[in-house]
């Protein structure tokens, strides 16, 4: 029996790993659609996608549609003459007619436990909501977003501690291996979906330069668990007199209590600047002010004693991206 010829469409690292995983198995992956090559940081470098890097490396045609719905890019994609898709954080939502002419189905590898957290966000969106538990789930593509009935999931701990780049790579190594053990018995037939609760959805849109902004007006958990969310990117920031200041990474310094005004730095102990919330107190142990290096949390409050008292800026104050 030939090998089905699959197509694989995604984007990010934790697509990387599942192309990799399909590589060893024994299907033909005929072609990778990811997106356009995107400009990157302060100086603007083009730069490709990772699983564009990976697909070259493989000898394998990598397409990069601007809008996958387009005839066009169908076209293109129709010429692989695939048997059947398998996207992981592709970035575009597939046209019904697409995932129709796959002979063998479309198959999404999403970090979460559907039906929670469907969308572009679902790693940072359960550290950001202090979940202690997520996971992946392989399921069937359908026009609704992340909506299609579920082959197989499996759950991943979530650490009180841990960023998005450490949940990530969790995730994707636990994705790998249930796609691994999953798309064989899809296409043998010998196992069957079953359909998601749709009662028990809940959504995790993509961050935007809003969920970026660390609102003091939250308890100190909160705005940590936002710290870690974004870290190692985006990075939360807040500012100070108009000046912007990331806040990589900190922890609850206490939990409760009135310690001054919200978004007030009340201490500079030797560990870095402890910041009023509105519950509890946060200790900041990683910053960067605009356009400088990062510094460590004792060495800002070494060098920063006059800001002792200063408060943050109100969000509605914050400056523009």
């Amino acid at each position: 029996m030939n090998q089905p010829r699959v197509i694989f469409m995604g984007t990010p690292d934790f697509a990387v790993t599942m192309l990799k995983t399909l590589l060893t198995m024994d299907v033909m992956v005929v072609g990778v659609v990811t997106q356009p090559d995107r400009l990157v940081g302060r100086k603007k470098i083009l730069t490709p996608p990772p699983v564009k890097e990976l697909a070259q490396t493989a000898g394998i045609p990598v397409f990069q549609p601007v809008k996958i719905k387009q005839a066009a890019s169908l076209a293109t994609i129709a010429n692989w003459q695939g048997d059947l898709i398998v996207t992981a954080a592709y970035g575009q939502i597939l046209p019904e007619s697409l995932l129709a002419s796959m002979p063998l189905g479309a198959y999404n590898v999403h970090a979460s436990l559907l039906p929670r957290y469907r969308g572009g966000a679902p790693i940072q969106r359960a550290i950001m909501h202090e979940e202690t538990e997520t996971g992946v789930t392989i399921m069937t593509m359908v026009k609704a977003m992340d909506a299609g009935p579920m082959w197989s999931s499996c759950r991943v701990s979530i650490a009180k501690t841990m960023t998005y780049g450490e949940l990530h790579d969790q995730l994707a190594k636990a994705g790998a291996v249930l796609l691994k053990e999953t798309l064989p018995n899809i296409l043998a037939g010998t196992i069957s979906p079953i359909e998601q609760d749709h009662e028990q959805v809940t959504y995790a849109p993509i961050i935007t330069k809003h969920d970026e902004r660390i609102d003091f007006s939250q308890t100190a958990s909160q705005v940590c668990a936002r710290l870690r969310a974004l870290y190692p990117a985006p990075g939360a920031f807040t500012t100070l007199s108009g000046k912007r200041l990331k806040i990589w990474l900190g922890e609850v310094f206490e939990e409760g209590g009135e310690h001054g005004e919200v978004g007030q730095i009340i201490a500079l102990p030797s560990e870095g600047p402890v910041i009023t919330c509105q519950v509890g107190t946060l200790l900041a142990t990683s910053l960067q002010w605009e356009g400088k290096t990062v510094q460590s949390g004792e060495t800002f409050a070494n060098t920063h004693r006059h800001l002792l008292n200063a408060k943050m800026d109100r969000i509605d104050q914050e400056v523009n991206d």
